[in-house]
């Protein structure tokens, strides 16, 4: 597991693995250049909103869908045509604490963030602006 940890000791990376066509898509069409992200603890104690990234470039094709001994190596890529896209991000801050799932759906002003709605588990997902201002706000107890 990658953790916000890493992220920051890192303090870039590419965002590879991302082998979800909705999530992909989300990456590919959706995210610019210059824009900020949520990064999200899903498989650790506890789970939730452990700090903000920084969208450095899009559309670039995941490495690992070309290298054949990866687990995420797809035999229909190419480098001239690889099918997932990714993002190169960089590390802004961890949070204090995480802000845990539990707490996002708790707050009514976050009812209709996508990750608070039941079943929803992609690893990318759309966060609007006041959303991402209530959670900013959660992290620095405003």
């Amino acid at each position: 597991m990658y953790s916000i940890d890493d992220f920051k000791k890192d303090q870039d990376t590419v965002w590879t693995e991302v082998r979800n066509y909705q999530a992909r898509n989300f990456l590919r069409d959706s995210i610019s250049v210059g824009d900020y992200f949520f990064f999200y603890h899903s498989s650790s104690e506890p789970s939730g909103i452990a700090g903000v990234g920084k969208i450095l470039r899009t559309k670039i094709g995941d490495p690992t869908a070309l290298d054949k001994k990866s687990e995420y190596f797809d035999p229909k890529a190419t480098k001239e045509h690889n099918p997932w896209s990714t993002v190169e991000v960089q590390f802004v801050e961890k949070f204090p604490a995480v802000i845990t799932l539990a707490e996002v759906k708790q707050n009514k002003k976050l009812s209709k963030m996508v990750v608070a709605q039941k079943g929803s588990r992609l690893s990318v997902q759309p966060v609007k602006a006041d959303q991402f201002e209530e959670i900013m706000n959660m992290a620095y107890g405003h």
